[in-house]
Formats: structure tokens, C-alpha cells, sequence
């Protein structure tokens, strides 16, 4: 790895006129990129760093200050940097947050930010196939591994087919399942968005930060719609996935 980093290095330095702790900070992020640092691991101390490459603390400092902001490195105080965790999300299969983050052996959680029952939206009805005038259970909350913000969701469920919003305590899915309710399918559409001041601060996330939208409508067998999402996550945590056929003859 050393060998890698000093060699990354100087050919960053040789490519551009920059700032050291610019071309260190690409250095390291192409050594996380190219899995030369894997997810987890610790990064190499600010000491250790700077006596190899040649370089004042201040420097290093600086270089990881910048993939700290970039959300490829977690601070741990009293253990050091260590390269971020991202999130593998398949689009070919029907999985809910908490699935997803189980599956990483990492701890969903959620805070709510609003919770209640009201009469549906014309958006909502539309998404929803309701009636006007049909009662919907809306939440807003924060998802959480642990104490890391990673997303915002914002979910309308109809209220027949859950009566009371405090039936869902972590994970919608779950809450379906007590019910004896088993989603079939969903719909999703993606698109990259910029936080807003708002989202960016309840992510903790400079503003304008680069996230991705995710527009979710769930279905049971029998064409229902029981959900209608739209999550917001962090850019910097997730990747997503999708396994492609070719059609017959093609």
C-alpha cells in the first residue's frame, strides 16, 4: 500500500500544478476507488503519512479534511480515519432500508421528524390510486446507520392498509409483514439531485452536496398500491446496482 500511495503520488504531482494536500487528497481517494484501501480499513496516521511522502502535518491534515467532507472518510476519535462503508442497493430486488443495511451488518435506524394521518394529496392520490377524500398515514424521518445520517424519506402509505402510524416503529416492511401484507413489486425511478440547505443540514452535509433521489411505488399481487416513497440519499454512501438480461434473439 505504501508502495501504491507514494507511487499515486508523484504521478499526481507530475500531472498537475496544485497545492500538495490537493494532489494527496486524489492520491487516497484513487487508492479507496481502485480498492487499494478498502471499506474499513485505516487509513495510514497523519505521522506516518507526512514522513512518507515528504510532507508537513498540516498538509496530510488538510488532504484528509477534504475526503472526510467528500464522505469517503469517517473521523473516529481516540482510533484515527478510517475509509467510509458505502452501501450496495440492488434495483433488481424488492428490499427495503432496513434489509439493506442488516445485510452490511451495519444498525438502520430511524428518526421521525413527522408522523400523522391526513386526507391524501391530488399528487398522493394519483401515485396511490385513491379516491379524493381517502385518509393516508404520511411519515418524514431520518435513516440512520447508527448514529450516521445516510437518508431522508418521505412515505405515504394508505390508511387501510395500516390504520395507525405508530404501527411502523423502524422498518415499513416489517410493519407490512405483522400485518400479513407482502409487497410484490415496486416501480423506482433515480435522478442526481443537490441537497438543499435544509436536507444538507439534517444529513449533515455542506449544502449542494450531490445526492440521489429515489421515487419507490410498491404493489401487492393483486395491483394494489401500498406505498408511495420518495428518499433522498446520500451520495457519498451508496452504490446502486442492477442486473441486466438481453432479450431472447437479441
Amino acid at each position: 500500500m505504501e508502495h501504491y500511495l507514494a507511487s499515486e503520488f508523484h504521478r499526481q504531482q507530475a500531472a498537475r500544478r496544485a497545492p500538495a494536500y490537493q494532489h494527496l487528497r486524489r492520491s487516497l481517494r484513487h487508492a479507496i476507488e481502485n480498492g487499494e484501501l478498502p471499506a474499513g480499513q485505516a487509513l495510514p496516521g497523519e505521522r506516518d503519512l507526512g514522513k512518507q511522502l515528504g510532507l508537513s502535518r498540516v498538509t496530510v491534515r488538510k488532504a484528509i479534511a477534504g475526503l472526510v467532507a467528500d464522505g469517503l472518510v469517517v473521523q473516529r476519535q481516540g482510533a484515527g480515519n478510517f475509509v467510509a462503508e458505502r452501501i450496495v442497493k440492488s434495483f433488481s430486488k424488492l428490499t427495503s432500508f432496513t434489509d439493506d443495511l442488516r445485510a452490511r451488518g451495519l444498525d438502520p435506524r430511524s428518526r421521525f421528524l413527522e408522523r400523522g394521518v391526513g386526507e391524501v394529496t391530488p399528487e398522493e392520490a394519483m401515485a396511490l390510486n385513491l379516491s379524493p377524500g381517502a385518509q393516508v398515514l404520511r411519515y418524514y424521518r431520518v435513516r440512520t446507520a447508527g448514529d450516521q445520517a445516510l437518508a431522508l424519506e418521505r412515505t405515504v402509505v394508505p390508511q387501510a392498509v395500516l390504520a395507525d402510524p405508530a404501527l411502523i416503529e423502524n422498518s415499513l416492511y416489517e410493519a407490512f409483514a405483522a400485518q400479513g401484507i407482502r409487497p410484490a413489486r415496486a416501480l423506482q425511478r433515480l435522478r442526481a439531485i443537490a441537497f438543499d440547505a435544509e436536507q444538507a443540514r439534517l444529513l449533515q452535509l455542506p449544502e449542494g452536496s450531490p445526492g440521489l433521489f429515489i421515487e419507490r411505488r410498491t404493489f401487492l399481487e393483486d395491483g394494489r398500491v401500498v406505498e408511495f416513497t420518495r428518499s433522498f440519499y446520500r451520495g457519498d454512501a451508496y452504490d446502486f446496482v442492477a442486473e441486466l438480461h438481453s432479450e431472447p434473439g437479441t
